[in-house]
């Protein structure tokens, strides 16, 4: 499957240096002039990529005073306003919009990445890190922070990638129904905990030795360190060595390798050096999952002071997490007395409804839902419909509705504009989704649309969100 991937990824970037076209590559090649694709460069660009190519933000911007007040926030017919050197951080809107473009941005390479928040956002990029999960034993966790400016920010932004399309793990991870019970916490998917570097089932007492909360750091940390030294974090396992008084304490190049503590590290150094800033946390499917965890185990390690600065959490097309307990246990901190955790789902997507919510798994959603259906329209719901996809009742809808966003997406250009246009390879991936709706429903195609040609969400959402 990996390379298969690979495959496909290079054909596609083949075909867009070369003009976008099995004819253009032809001409290049009697010419003599074919540029070959090099990954890991600016040019090289993820399949995610290819499915939607915007990389541009966007300013929703509300009508003046003299425009036609039939019309919505939005234009009346969600036009929407490019503004690529001014970003409004106390818009509600553009954050969201900001939090889509990242969540879909985080699938690219570190160059890809850095090259866009610079040049394309005017923004500050941080630093993009590619962390390793100790059960895969690879480096399968990739997250990238920003600043919207280099000195004095107003906002920090962490968004963690999701699922590749081609990454068995990461579907092995979306699919899983393994879960770690932490006393205070609750019942936690364990792939998530492993792809956050909290643990490894294989040695599961990993697990209780990160996410207990001794000093705000987990119960390896009997020596509390201080905040700006989160390199000397300890580890219980192999990779650790003694201290003096015989305590496992975890080698500084391992920090480095684990997400949760290498972004705590460097959130915590920018907090310090930008004593205005609030942050965001941010994820599209398993990136979303990751988003919600972060700032849960923060929570759990007692991690107050960083959670105060704590602006809000955006997901997208993002799989349950845990239990109800778990739920419980972060409303009262992420939605008291404002929300600050919003859980975007676009339609049929099928990931959302992962893992079950039944009897058996007794996995549940929490915090509010804003659902937008295959017209884009938003609602806030408490859950998504047909949370378990299955039934035979959903069955013919599906199929209907795949059918009508594949008809939608030959005209979409015509009907919203030119930056609406959906390729050939987009085009592709909703003809597979007649096979299976829920999959091409998760594409981020989708939730950009939702986005921004979504209805103007209620006053009482932004006003409740700060």
């Amino acid at each position: 499957m990996e390379w298969f991937g690979y495959l496909v990824e290079f054909l596609l970037n083949l075909l867009s240096l070369n003009g976008g076209s099995i004819f253009s590559l032809f001409k290049s090649i009697l010419n003599g002039k074919v540029v070959r694709p090099q990954r890991n460069t600016e040019t090289y660009i993820s399949a995610i990529g290819h499915l939607d190519g915007r990389i541009d933000l966007y300013k929703l911007q509300a009508p003046s005073t003299h425009d036609d007040p039939s019309s919505d926030a939005n234009g009346g017919n969600g036009e929407v306003i490019k503004n690529n050197n001014v970003f409004d951080v106390g818009d509600d809107r553009c954050l969201m919009d900001l939090s889509m473009m990242a969540s879909k941005l985080a699938y690219e390479n570190a160059k890809v990445v850095r090259n866009i928040v610079l040049h394309h956002w005017k923004m500050h990029f941080v630093e993009f890190f590619n962390c390793w999960n100790d059960f895969q034993k690879e480096k399968s966790t990739q997250v990238f922070i920003l600043c919207d400016k280099p000195v004095d920010a107003n906002l920090i932004l962490i968004s963690f990638r999701g699922t590749e399309p081609f990454d068995a793990d990461d579907w092995s991870t979306d699919f899983d129904y393994s879960w770690y019970d932490i006393p205070k916490l609750g019942k936690v998917h364990m792939g998530f905990l492993e792809a956050l570097g909290l643990g490894n089932r294989d040695q599961v007492t990993t697990f209780h030795n990160h996410l207990q909360a001794v000093g705000g750091r987990g119960v390896c940390s009997a020596n509390k360190q201080s905040d700006s030294d989160d390199s000397k974090s300890s580890f219980p396992d192999e990779d650790a060595k003694s201290d003096a008084t015989g305590k496992k304490r975890l080698l500084p190049e391992m920090v480095e390798m684990t997400a949760y503590y290498a972004v705590r590290s460097k959130l915590r150094q920018l907090l310090n050096e930008h004593k205005n800033a609030k942050f965001i946390v941010t994820g599209h499917s398993l990136g979303g999952a990751l988003a919600i965890l972060f700032p849960s185990v923060l929570v759990l390690h007692e991690e107050m002071e960083m959670m105060n600065r704590l602006l809000c959490v955006y997901t997208f097309g993002q799989p349950r997490v845990g239990d109800r307990k778990l739920g419980r246990y972060m409303e009262a901190h992420l939605n008291y007395p404002t929300p600050r955790y919003f859980r975007v789902v676009y339609c049929n997507d099928l990931v959302p409804r992962l893992p079950y919510d039944n009897r058996t798994f007794l996995f549940k959603h929490f915090g509010p839902c804003l659902y937008y259906n295959s017209l884009y329209i938003q609602k806030e719901v408490e859950e998504e419909p047909n949370p378990n996809f299955y039934g035979i009742k959903f069955l013919i809808p599906e199929y209907l509705n795949a059918a009508w966003e594949l008809a939608r997406s030959l005209t979409m250009g015509y009907t919203h504009g030119p930056e609406y246009k959906e390729g050939w390879f987009c085009i592709l991936s909703r003809i597979m989704g007649l096979a299976l709706p829920g999959i091409s429903a998760h594409c981020p195609t989708d939730y950009v649309n939702s986005v921004r040609l979504g209805r103007m969400l209620s006053s009482s959402f932004y006003s409740s969100s700060r």
